[in-house]
């Protein structure tokens, strides 16, 4: 029963998360994670190995990931303050997806072209759409209430 009992409370609002489901909370703990250690690992070290001239548009592109991924870090633990971190990366990678992945899916040149790969991990920003506590969000951040 400790598992049931458990398994319930992660389906019910916390007061510790101003009524938002801890599952919700938990999920994008988790995205704050990988944003972290998988992103903001591969930035810095472009960053801080790069020989040379930067090609100035390169040089903030990785410094715009490395800056966001970090601060992402912090999302692991005040989740509900960092949420525009969240939200930056569902615009970013959203209007990759609908400027770039999809007019080549939809001419049918998708799978042979340099997008092919990120295409499947940025479709993943559905899933931590699905858990963000969007009434929340919009309360805090487009109203402006607590």
């Amino acid at each position: 029963m400790p598992v049931i009992n458990f398994l319930k409370t992660l389906f019910q609002p916390a007061d510790r998360y101003q009524q938002i489901w801890p599952i919700k909370i938990y999920v994008l703990k988790l995205f704050f994670l990988l944003m972290f250690l998988f992103a903001a690992k591969d930035a810095w070290s472009v960053l801080i190995t790069h020989r040379g001239e930067w090609n100035p548009e390169v040089a903030i592109a990785w410094c715009s990931i490395a800056a966001y991924t970090t601060l992402a870090g912090l999302g692991v633990i005040h989740t509900l303050k960092m949420l525009p971190i969240m939200l930056f990366m569902f615009l970013y990678k959203g209007l990759w997806l609908g400027f770039v992945a999809y007019p080549l899916w939809m001419q049918g040149q998708l799978a042979q072209s340099e997008a092919a790969e990120w295409t499947p991990i940025f479709i993943l920003i559905v899933v931590p759409m699905f858990f963000t506590p969007w009434g929340y969000v919009f309360r805090s951040y487009v109203l402006g209430r607590d």
